[in-house]
């Protein structure tokens, strides 16, 4: 394994972190980075080497995104069997809450949802966020803030704990 092959491989668990909040969905998401890093390890001499390899990784993972979304768009949908749940939702107040933050992120437009995802959850600057995007910075602070707006507005905080009940 040479140094860049090495570099690739060290990024994967981000990958994979962004593919997953992305997606939402486990098997979609580790596909998604097996497409990635097979382009990277590809086409890895296009790499320059001034800039962040994250960033480079992060930005190919999107575009593949974009591309499969749109391949998507046509396909007739299908529900995996591990969406249907019979089991019941879990009680714990710590549980609902990020339930909750998850399903407001998912109400959220995509563009601001990616956005919002690479620089909170993957902890990219502004300008590396923009140059994943490729968008200039003042479209990222757009978006970003057209998104705290909606997720303030969805009102996360009237999320209660459930009352627990004794059984006797």
């Amino acid at each position: 394994m040479d140094e860049t092959e090495w570099l690739i491989a060290r990024e994967a668990p981000g990958l994979r972190r962004y593919a997953r909040a992305l997606v939402r969905d486990r098997d979609r998401a580790d596909d998604l980075v097996q497409e990635c890093l097979e382009r990277a390890l590809r086409k890895q001499h296009l790499w320059q080497r001034t800039g962040s390899i994250r960033g480079w990784l992060l930005k190919i993972l999107y575009n593949v995104h974009i591309n499969l979304a749109k391949h998507h768009q046509n396909a007739p949908q299908t529900t995996s069997i591990e969406d249907i749940s019979i089991a019941q939702p879990a009680r714990q107040f710590g549980h609902l809450q990020l339930q909750e933050m998850a399903r407001a992120l998912d109400e959220l437009p995509d563009l601001q949802r990616e956005t919002l995802l690479l620089v909170v959850l993957e902890g990219l600057s502004y300008e590396e966020a923009a140059c994943v995007l490729d968008v200039p910075v003042g479209t990222v602070r757009s978006r970003l803030s057209r998104a705290r707006e909606t997720l303030q507005s969805l009102n996360l905080a009237e999320v209660r704990p459930v009352a627990l009940r004794r059984v006797k």
